[in-house]
C-alpha cells in the first residue's frame, strides 16, 4: 500500500501542493502539483482546499500506474490528457 502526504501552500489564485508518496517497502516519491481554485471549484464543489482533491487523484493516479510513472511536477487539469475519464470520475 502507498501512504500519500500533502502539504499544500495558499498562493492567490491556486495552491502549490507537494506530494509524497511511500510505500511500505520504504520507497519514495515527491510530486509538486498546482491546483487553481477554479479547478478545486469544479472537481471538488465547496472545499475550501485541495488537500481532499489532491489525495483522490493521486488514489485514481496509483489505481493506474506505479508511483515512479507519475509526472513529478503538474498542473492537477493535466490529468485529463492521459486519463480521458479522469474528471468524471473524480466529480462522480
Amino acid at each position: 500500500m502507498t501512504s500519500i502526504t500533502i502539504a499544500p501552500r495558499s498562493r492567490p489564485d491556486r495552491w502549490s501542493c507537494t506530494v509524497e508518496l511511500e510505500d511500505d517497502d520504504g520507497s519514495r516519491t515527491s510530486h509538486d502539483v498546482s491546483v487553481s481554485r477554479e479547478d478545486v471549484a469544479r472537481l471538488s464543489p465547496g472545499a475550501t482546499d485541495p488537500t481532499d482533491l489532491v489525495r483522490r487523484s493521486f488514489e485514481f493516479l496509483l489505481a493506474r500506474e506505479p508511483k515512479e510513472s507519475i509526472l513529478r511536477t503538474f498542473e492537477l487539469p493535466a490529468i485529463g490528457r492521459y486519463f480521458p475519464e479522469y474528471e468524471s470520475t473524480i466529480r462522480g
